[in-house]
Formats: C-alpha cells, structure tokens, sequence
C-alpha cells in the first residue's frame, strides 16, 4: 500500500528528531568527556604549579634560614673579637702601667742601682766570658761605673775568675727607654739584652695567661692550663 505524501514527511520528521536526538547526546557526551580531560589536565597543571610554588618557597624559606645563621654567626664573631679586643687592650693597659712603674723605679738612684747591679751580674753569669762590654743609656754612665767594681767582685767570688767590664762611650740605649743593659762578647758576636722593657716583655710573655685569669677570670673553654 503506498504511503501518502504527508506519511513520508511525517516519518522524515520522525527520522531527522531521532538523528538530532543521536547528534545532541553525541555531542553532550563530548563535551562531558572533553570537561573530564580538561578539569584533569588542569587539576595536573594546577598540582604541578603549586608543587613549583611550594618548592620554591621551600627553598627559600632555607635560603633566609642560612643567610640568619651566617648573620647570626658573623654577629657572634664579632662580638667575640670585640670582647677580645677590649680583654687584650686591658691587659695591654696593664703592661703598659708596668712600664710607667719601671720608669718610676729608674728615678730612685738607690733602687734602680740595685736593678743594675742584679741585671749585670745575671747577664755575665750567662756568658762566663773575661771581656764584656756594657751598652747602656748615656744618663746611666756613671751609676753603672761605680757599680761595676762590685759587679766583678761579686763574679769573682761565684767564679773564681776575673772579669774586664767597661761601658760603650759610642753606643747607647735610647735615652726615653726604660733602663737596664745590653751586654756584648767577643767583639759583638754574643749579645745578651737585659734592659727593663726586654725583662718586662719576657716576663709579660710567662704572665699573660696569669694576668688574663686575674682580670677575667678563669676560661671555662680551656681545658688543659699548660
């Protein structure tokens, strides 16, 4: 039986609805699955950026955590080497106190005499040699003339032998030094310093640690005091 034309139209319309039905799920299911992938691909990108970001500010977050412990230490140094600064002018204060004392103790003809006399017999005693010559300040010249005699009775009597002691007349000691002598032997070859800033340096150089402790007080990081 033939259809009418209004049947074809009717079931062409049927056929483009059920085409367009197909095309629109189709399309849907697409899109679906093409916002799928892309809320994974960027839930990725989004992970991957924040994992850059976080190491990132890790790293710098160590980067400031280092720069305060090297500023921190560096400050530390600092003040350690002020405080030792402060400690070794301190005690270099008191050296130099010491030279104003020694200084003092030359102007007492009497005492400073008695120095001389002990300096000098101690210098020959270490060379045990018969000539010796005094080096000494100009101002000293005659102090140390007449203590000589002494001196050489004084050598004689713990050696048993005899000495010849004279004075440089050329060469002195600098006249703003503290006092004391240097002694020579065999034509200069010998020198034996017995001034009183060389007692004072040789003696600072013993004392030092012992000063340090009587100001300061005993270092708790020292562990042997030798």
């Amino acid at each position: 039986m033939a259809l009418s034309d209004a049947d074809v139209q009717k079931q062409i319309k049927h056929m483009m609805a059920f085409i367009e039905q197909e095309a629109n799920e189709k399309a849907e299911e697409i899109d679906a699955k093409a916002e799928e992938e892309f809320n994974i691909e960027k839930g990725r990108l989004v992970q991957n950026q924040r994992l850059k970001i976080m190491d990132y500010y890790e790293r710098k977050e160590k980067q400031v955590e280092l720069q305060k412990k090297i500023q921190s230490s560096n400050m530390l140094n600092q003040a350690r080497l002020k405080a030792l600064k402060v400690r070794e002018d301190h005690v270099r204060n008191v050296l130099d106190e010491a030279r104003r004392r020694l200084v003092k103790a030359a102007q007492e003809p009497k005492q400073y005499a008695e120095i001389l006399e002990k300096l000098i017999l101690q210098a020959i005693l270490q060379l045990l040699e018969k000539d010796i010559i005094l080096r000494v300040r100009e101002a000293d010249q005659d102090l140390i003339g007449g203590i000589i005699p002494t001196v050489s009775a004084k050598y004689k009597e713990l050696t048993g032998r005899e000495i010849n002691v004279k004075i440089d007349t050329e060469t002195f000691l600098p006249s703003d030094s503290c006092g004391g002598i240097e002694l020579t032997a065999l034509k200069g070859r010998i020198k034996v310093s017995n001034t009183l800033e060389s007692r004072l340096d040789l003696i600072a150089q013993q004392l030092v640690p012992q000063i340090r402790t009587a100001l300061f007080g005993k270092n708790v990081n020292r562990k042997f005091d030798d």
